[in-house]
């Protein structure tokens, strides 16, 4: 796969390839979702793509230093939401991908909304 095709910045591109490898999974589209259109002003990068399962995925990236908390969780579920709205389809794979520590609770909500939670190290975001 080649990132110029997707259009994607090369560091996030590597991490997203990564980590869909380590599931077997492999993407046959992948875009970048403007934030403006979901209505938020959050630090975080929203991907959209469609596995060659021809499965809708969601992959959301979040750069913090402070504790990922159950509040965070559910903000990141109504984005998830308003996505799904914005792209007429529900999205059978969730990933979330951060950098800082994750809640329990919030750990135990997301997997009970049905998302994948992957924490990297700040050095492969």
């Amino acid at each position: 796969m080649d990132s110029k095709k997707f259009g994607l910045k090369a560091d996030i591109f590597k991490v997203i390839v990564d980590i869909l490898n380590t599931k077997h999974t492999v993407l046959h589209s992948l875009e970048e979702i403007d934030l403006t259109l979901l209505g938020t002003r959050k630090k975080i990068e929203v991907f959209s793509g469609v596995t060659e399962k021809k499965y809708y995925i969601s992959i959301f990236f979040i750069r913090q230093k402070s504790r990922f908390l159950k509040k965070n969780a559910s903000e990141i579920v109504d984005l998830e939401k308003r996505l799904e709205k914005l792209k007429n389809h529900v999205f059978k794979n969730k990933l979330l991908v951060i950098s800082s520590p994750l809640c329990s609770k919030a750990s135990f909500f997301l997997k009970e909304e049905g998302w994948s939670v992957v924490e990297a190290k700040d050095d492969t975001l």
